[in-house]
């Protein structure tokens, strides 16, 4: 039996592309698998200032749309779907399970990329989308003149919180820690922005609200003192975990989730 490609490649981030505009620059039959849309966490980035040949920046998914143009462009194939499941690892035809079909190919890349990782407090389950948000580019518009929340400390914390001061009437970077984590030009940015400030050695222990989010109930870490904070909207980045749910069972992941490889980042 003949495998439908040479490679097939899970996700259409910028990982995956690049995979992808290889593979097929080097004439094998290219299948890329996503689920969402080509891009991956560059369709909810507003700028990108630190790639290469862009000297005044690009909008994520202006370089999005071009990575996919240059990738297809070369022959590789995209495809629409949800990957349930591998199998057949260790076999010369490999097996992608999808929810409508499978798929068989000589080699597999996986580049599923990750996900934001949830605070875990109550309230942020319900309040989803009701106030409680994890891309500012996807949902600031929603918050236009009002007050919000940043929770985070790293670039995408700094980075999405200066995209928010354009929009809204303040912006408040609630972080654990008393120094951000972030690059030093983006901590300087926010620095010098009169619409964003900081709440130092504090963590979110609640959302509170009604039918909508109002309150973001925070905690003093030095002082151990609670109070609530008014808030129309809270944008979480707390960082990433990788999506590799569909392997579990499949291959080894580390206790995170990450796939173990070689150096050679083979399986």
């Amino acid at each position: 039996m003949e495998a439908e490609y040479d490679v097939i490649i899970l996700g259409a981030g910028a990982a995956g592309l690049s995979a992808g505009l290889y593979t097929a620059r080097a004439m094998m039959n290219t299948l890329i698998l996503e689920s969402l849309g080509p891009g991956g966490q560059l369709l909810i980035t507003d700028e990108i200032e630190n790639y290469p040949g862009f000297r005044n920046g690009v909008k994520g998914p202006e370089l999005s749309q071009e990575m996919e143009e240059q990738t297809t462009r070369f022959g590789a194939k995209l495809e629409y779907t949800e990957v349930e499941g591998l199998d057949d690892l260790d076999k010369p035809l490999k097996v992608v399970h999808t929810y409508d079909r499978d798929y068989t190919a000589r080699a597999i890349i996986i580049a599923t990329g990750g996900a934001h990782n949830k605070l875990g407090v109550p309230g942020e389950e319900a309040y989803a989308g009701k106030g409680v948000s994890y891309c500012a580019v996807c949902d600031g518009n929603f918050f236009r003149g009002q007050d919000v929340v940043v929770v985070g400390g790293g670039d995408s914390a700094l980075d999405e919180g200066h995209y928010l001061s354009g929009i809204v009437n303040s912006v408040t970077i609630i972080h654990r820690r008393d120094e951000l984590r972030g690059t030093k030009l983006l901590q300087d940015r926010a620095f010098n922005n009169p619409k964003v400030k900081f709440l130092w050695s504090h963590v979110v222990e609640e959302f509170v609200g009604n039918d909508i989010l109002e309150v973001a109930r925070v905690k003093d870490l030095k002082s151990e003192k609670v109070y609530d904070y008014p808030t129309a909207g809270a944008f979480i980045y707390v960082g990433f975990h990788p999506c590799t749910e569909y392997l579990q069972g499949t291959m080894e992941l580390d206790p995170l989730g990450h796939v173990y490889t070689d150096i050679h980042m083979r399986t």
